[in-house]
């Protein structure tokens, strides 16, 4: 996941200390792409890749492995991650659920089985970039959460069975930084547009299209706080490859402190608030709003 945010920087960053890099990218032609073949020295390779093609996956696997296979491979970075959707879980399609599960889950379990056979013979290190999402009910990311959920914890299974062989896993738990698309109102603008025009119309009715625009409203405001400096998710990926003893979860970003006292150690209503106050806090949906009643009275 090369194209853009962690991976760019961190593929950059690792050609810069010396290291042969394989940086996947999901378009060759990508301004992304283009600007790792400027900045970036010949040792680093290009390779396309869509996570949620098997022949893509292959074909990479098979470009390592010929390139690999008298040294092993000694990191692998799991950064890619997919994610269009913020919406209450029963407002989100299906599909939604499923897309993202593609990516950030069956893609990155798909890539690291195929990687381990290089990745035993070296000892090496599996470095997975997941979200606090994954960890606590964010309002409006039950699609995206619940796969970097089960990413997470495919990641703390790997940890565990992967000891005996001398690898390392390390998951990196980032607050909200400005990366790709995530901070593009006109993206999420069109994403609620699509989302609108998608929901059943009883359902419509129940939340309102109000309760939806407000919704967005309200993520387009907080991306106002995603930190442009991305040293701090570079830095602790590099240690999670480098570190003699790598930290089992990195937590670069501000606020994940206070974040995660409250997940841990608060009851579950004060979390729940404090998600809301941070994060998004979502009006009442339309049948369950006072003028409402009084409108359904009145006919």
């Amino acid at each position: 996941g090369c194209d853009s945010g962690f991976g760019q920087a961190t593929a950059r960053h690792l050609d810069i200390m010396g290291f042969q890099v394989f940086a996947s990218v999901l378009d060759l032609q990508s301004p992304g792409a283009q600007e790792l073949r400027r900045s970036c020295s010949p040792r680093l390779t290009l390779l396309q890749m869509d996570l949620t093609k098997t022949e893509d996956i292959q074909r990479v696997l098979q470009h390592i492995q010929a390139h690999t296979n008298s040294t092993g491979l000694w990191g692998l970075v799991n950064n890619a991650g997919f994610n269009d959707t913020i919406a209450d879980a029963e407002l989100s399609p299906l599909g939604k659920f499923r897309a993202c599960m593609e990516v950030n889950f069956f893609g990155s379990l798909e890539l690291t089985k195929g990687l381990l056979p290089l990745l035993r013979s070296a000892g090496g290190r599996i470095v997975t970039v997941s979200s606090p999402a994954g960890d606590m009910p964010f309002p409006c990311l039950a699609a995206y959460g619940a796969s970097k959920a089960a990413l997470s914890l495919l990641m703390d299974t790997f940890r565990s069975e992967l000891q005996p062989w001398g690898i390392k896993v390390s998951l990196i738990l980032p607050g909200y930084y400005k990366t790709g698309t995530t901070c593009d109102p006109a993206f999420w603008n069109l994403q609620k547009q699509q989302l609108l025009a998608s929901l059943p119309q009883e359902l419509l009715q129940a939340y309102g299209e109000d309760y939806v625009e407000e919704i967005n409203q309200q993520f387009i405001q907080f991306m106002k706080v995603a930190v442009e400096d991305l040293s701090a998710v570079v830095n602790s990926i590099t240690e999670g490859l480098l570190a003699a003893n790598p930290a089992v979860r990195y937590y670069p970003g501000q606020g994940l402190g206070i974040m995660y006292f409250i997940h841990r150690y608060l009851p579950y209503f004060v979390r729940d608030l404090f998600l809301k106050g941070f994060f998004i806090n979502p009006k009442l949906p339309r049948a369950l709003r006072r003028e409402h009643h009084n409108d359904v009275k009145k006919a």
